[in-house]
């Protein structure tokens, strides 16, 4: 179990984390997911040991770490980059960590090697290293330089480098960012599947909320260096806590309205009575994959672009207010051409309504994922 007690780091004036506490289970796959500068590189550099907090406690197993250096943690890291040594075959790369960690300097040497302890080192760590090649797939790569390599074998290599000690959690710093789209899913399938093999810990940094959602168990949505929410999957998306996180999660950009009451509704737009809190402003939000085309549908607006993308067919709408909005048709829907006046329905359950001053979700009785029964849909 991996532990983290209020930690907060300042570079100088800036506050780069501020009183992070997280907590995950062994064997748990947790991903930090946020845009670029909100913290989860630096969260990811404490918990290895490459950095330390200004503040708060780093526990691996109920022990405090803090003091530790990187090399007393096990644990192993894969880069974005991968970290390959050019010069090194595909099996001295994976080695690597064994034999720093395995043999003495003078073993390690030129004149070392032909000692007797350190052929029977160099035997063990190369059956070692055949063993978790086998298990990733890159036997046939081991006499290789990483140059001769394609980017998805580079991969598996920086994983099995990670792997081939054993260690007891395991930190990805955005490992799929480099590979084309197929790949990025098969490779994702892969760590998976490795994470549920050995049982260890893996908290996997990105900011591709797809990738996040796919892979992790929970996921921490990190936000100008705090944790906005921490939850499964489903949570973030279905329960967003505040309008900030529910903007940030989702394949397709949420999309919000001005800010309502239940008397002043944007033009265009019409909602069931009862649905929006009396005596404050909200911003009512529903996402495009919930947002389709109706004849009767309550949100009127005219068609200004539209793109083909196979099975899903994406749809903007430009309502009597001049606001946008996004919705996702099937593949085989077909319209008139950009300029077409249509018409949008939703289910009230889909929507999520939010604090216009605070930002903060608003649960509403009987409708929304956390209310208690289902309407009827405003088709």
């Amino acid at each position: 179990m991996i532990e983290l007690r209020n930690v907060t780091r300042h570079f100088g004036p800036v506050t780069v984390l501020e009183g992070i506490s997280l907590a995950a289970e062994e064997g748990a796959f947790l991903a930090l997911l946020g845009p670029s500068g909100c913290g989860k590189s630096t969260l990811l550099r404490i918990i290895a040991g490459l950095d330390r907090p200004n503040s708060g406690e780093v526990l691996i197993g109920g022990r405090e770490v803090s003091e530790l250096t990187a090399a007393q943690r096990n644990i192993a890291m894969v880069f974005q980059s991968y970290a390959l040594y050019p010069h090194l075959t595909v099996a001295e790369n994976i080695a690597l960590p064994l034999a720093m960690r395995g043999q003495t300097r003078l073993e390690r040497s030129i004149v070392g090697g032909l000692l007797p302890s350190a052929r029977i080192k160099r035997t063990e760590q190369g059956k070692r290293v055949r063993e978790i090649a086998a298990q990733l797939g890159i036997e046939p790569l081991l006499e290789r330089k990483p140059s001769q390599l394609s980017g998805g074998q580079k991969q598996r290599v920086a994983v099995a480098r990670a792997l081939v000690r054993d260690p007891s959690i395991f930190l990805l710093d955005e490992p799929l960012s480099n590979l084309d789209a197929k790949l990025r899913v098969q490779m994702r399938a892969e760590i998976v599947a490795l994470n549920r093999r050995i049982g260890r810990t893996f908290i996997h940094v990105t900011h591709d909320q797809a990738e996040a959602m796919a892979m992790a168990d929970k996921v921490a949505v990190m936000l100008g260096g705090q944790i906005a929410q921490f939850g499964t999957p489903r949570d973030l998306y279905e329960t967003p806590v505040s309008r900030d996180v529910a903007a940030f999660v989702g394949t397709h950009p949420i999309n919000f309205t001005a800010a309502a009451t239940p008397d002043a509704l944007p033009s265009g737009f019409s909602l069931p009575a009862g649905i929006l809190p009396t005596g404050s402003k909200t911003f009512i939000g529903i996402r495009p994959e919930h947002l389709t085309p109706s004849s009767a549908g309550p949100v009127k607006g005219r068609l200004v672009h539209l793109e083909y993308q196979g099975a899903e067919m994406l749809l903007d709408l430009r309502l009597e207010d001049g606001s946008i909005v996004r919705s996702l048709a099937p593949g085989d829907w077909h319209a008139a051409g950009e300029g077409e006046e249509m018409r949008l329905g939703f289910a009230p359950r889909n929507l999520h309504i939010f604090d216009a001053a605070t930002g903060s979700r608003i649960t509403v009785e009987g409708y929304g994922r956390d209310g208690v029964k289902e309407t009827a849909r405003c088709a």
